[in-house]
């Protein structure tokens, strides 16, 4: 039976996720409906200045050149590209924003030799970081026919091996084209930025509680850092007119930073194999991360390599990480459970984006094409992946130990609960009583009762009858003294009750709403004749332990059931 409940709730669960995914599928694309419906018009409205460039290398002339299919050995630090066109005579934008990419370059643009815009300069001749990102420069209609001039020096090595495209869009549309074309990387990388931030806050005093929070405060990081990337990569954090270099600086520093937190959460998984290559090498590759990133930081902060000169190496470095952990993943597939393994799926899943958008970065520095057909954010995508696994796993963790916690509850009140009465039984009231006396406890009472004509009744009507006056005392007690202390059932028809203090005054007045509790049961059941014969001690009596004390109490009860029989009740 219990098997057939536990496979119900598993259907009921499988339906659950199964209804939420189809949700998702169903909705997502009507949401994306809503956010896009003008694009396409909207998108439409730009002025396109992608050929006819004269371009300039390093002395190298190129003529009539698309931008489009242009492709040339990467540049390096020094390096000056002159690009020149002349602009079409006529246009319908007439307040517009040229959206120039620029790529670790100090850039001038000019028309008719007068300079409208120029960035980085003053930064190159510091030795600081220009960075990488997009610029929208204010190019109104009066620039039609005439001559536009944009002047590249190269501040890094083996920047880039191609030019972006340039484009006048008009103001009013220009960073929403922007935001529509990166509205996934906007998604995912905002939620994970939130997700992120939010689990720090929360993690990092858990933290200092237990260490188990530990890997959720490695997986928030993670998140808000490749997060982070995600903004800065696609250049979506460009709404927010953050300066090129320092969007670029973020970039940097969170995709150097996210290997570090994502080792540390592997740490369990690695120890649990106990093959010592496997351990020695995580050794190497958390210290390698922790000394470079501060080698690296350091060599920035005083301009002597810019992290954007050291994006090869840490390239490098993350694809021995993957490949590492891709090892562990596969090692610890065989001997997991099915949540370890869900685990694991989201890792390789994280690997495999990973990987993804880093042959398709390398590709288009390195040789100026998308090696693969890229879906932006992909990185983004495998980590809330990872997290809606980990909720997952976290879903199925907390109801098990809720299950268990409910079993060994369940298990230690039948251990210390009366079946019949579901009072206490005699093994807790013993139990109850020898911490009192270790505890030293100056302040309680002991109340032994006995039920009276139990056997005559079962003799005469029957057990279940019996039963019915043990239940009926039972409840009387519970209702009498159950809030003043505990109330035991000690085995047949004898009861006892530990009151939280040793005041006579309100012992007595606890006796007498007790016989007033007995004559009302007597009314509400009919032919009940519920009668109890009592005794009470307290601690201050004598100074002797509470063993001696109930003894006493029961001594009393023994005293008060023969005046009973006498037809003398006392109390």
């Amino acid at each position: 039976m219990k098997k057939e409940v536990l496979s119900v709730k598993n259907i009921l669960k499988a339906a659950w996720v199964l209804w939420s995914l189809l949700s998702t599928a169903f909705w997502l694309p009507k949401v994306d409906q809503l956010l896009t419906k003008d694009y396409d018009t909207i998108k439409n409205e730009y002025v396109a200045l992608d050929d006819f460039w004269n371009i300039t290398i390093d002395g190298e002339s190129f003529y009539d050149v698309d931008l489009r299919e242009f492709r040339f050995p990467a540049v390096n630090k020094g390096s000056r590209i002159v690009m020149e066109r002349a602009l079409p005579e006529d246009w319908e934008v007439v307040e517009g924003a040229l959206r120039l990419y620029i790529r670790q370059a100090a850039v001038t643009v000019s028309i008719d030799g007068e300079t409208i815009y120029e960035y980085g300069h003053d930064r190159i001749a510091a030795k600081k970081t220009v960075g990488s990102g997009i610029q929208f420069i204010n190019f109104p209609g009066v620039y039609q026919g005439k001559q536009l001039m944009i002047c590249l020096d190269v501040a890094e090595d083996q920047a880039f091996t191609k030019l972006d495209t340039v484009r006048v869009y008009p103001w009013e549309s220009a960073y929403r084209v922007l935001m529509t074309e990166n509205r996934l990387p906007l998604f995912f990388g905002s939620f994970l930025v939130i997700f992120g931030l939010a689990g720090c806050i929360m993690t990092t005093f858990a933290v200092v509680f237990s260490k188990k929070y530990i890997r959720l405060l490695c997986i928030s990081v993670f998140s808000l850092c490749m997060g982070l990337w995600t903004l800065c990569y696609y250049r979506v954090v460009s709404v927010y007119a953050i300066p090129v270099y320092a969007v670029s600086l973020i970039e940097h520093i969170a995709f150097y930073l996210a290997p570090l937190p994502l080792i540390i959460y592997m740490y369990d998984d690695v120890m649990k194999l106990k093959q010592r290559i496997l351990r020695n090498l995580y050794w190497v590759f958390l210290g390698y991360n922790i000394a470079s990133l501060v080698v690296m930081l350091t060599l920035h902060s005083m301009d002597i390599v810019h992290l954007a000169a050291m994006l090869p190496y840490m390239v490098g470095n993350i694809v021995c990480c993957l490949f590492y952990f891709s090892v562990v993943i596969f090692i610890n597939f065989k001997f997991s459970r099915a949540t370890d393994r869900l685990y694991m799926i989201g890792m390789l899943t994280i690997i495999f984006c990973t990987v993804y958008d880093l042959i398709g970065y390398g590709g288009d520095r390195y040789y100026g094409y998308s090696i693969l057909t890229r879906v932006k954010g992909v990185s983004s995508i495998g980590v809330m992946v990872l997290i809606f696994i980990l909720f997952l796993s976290f879903y199925f963790d907390v109801t098990q130990k809720m299950m268990q916690e409910t079993e060994r509850n369940s298990l230690i009140r039948s251990a210390y609960t009366d079946e019949l009465t579901q009072l206490y039984n005699r093994r807790y009231c013993m139990e109850h009583m020898n911490r009192l006396r270790e505890e030293g406890a100056a302040d309680y009472t002991v109340i032994c009762f006995d039920l009276n004509n139990l056997k005559t009744v079962n003799d005469t009507y029957g057990h279940a009858k019996g039963d019915v006056l043990i239940k009926s005392a039972a409840e009387v007690l519970k209702e009498t003294f159950a809030k003043q202390g505990i109330v035991a059932r000690m085995g047949g028809d004898e009861f006892i009750a530990v009151l939280d203090t040793a005041d006579k005054d309100k012992a007595a007045e606890c006796m007498e709403r007790f016989q007033q509790n007995i004559h009302r049961k007597n009314d509400q059941v009919k032919d009940l004749n519920l009668s109890i014969a009592c005794g009470y001690a307290s601690c201050l009596e004598m100074e002797a332990d509470i063993e001696k004390v109930y003894q006493m109490a029961d001594d009393r009860m023994y005293e008060h059931k023969k005046q009973m029989k006498m037809g003398r009740p006392a109390f």
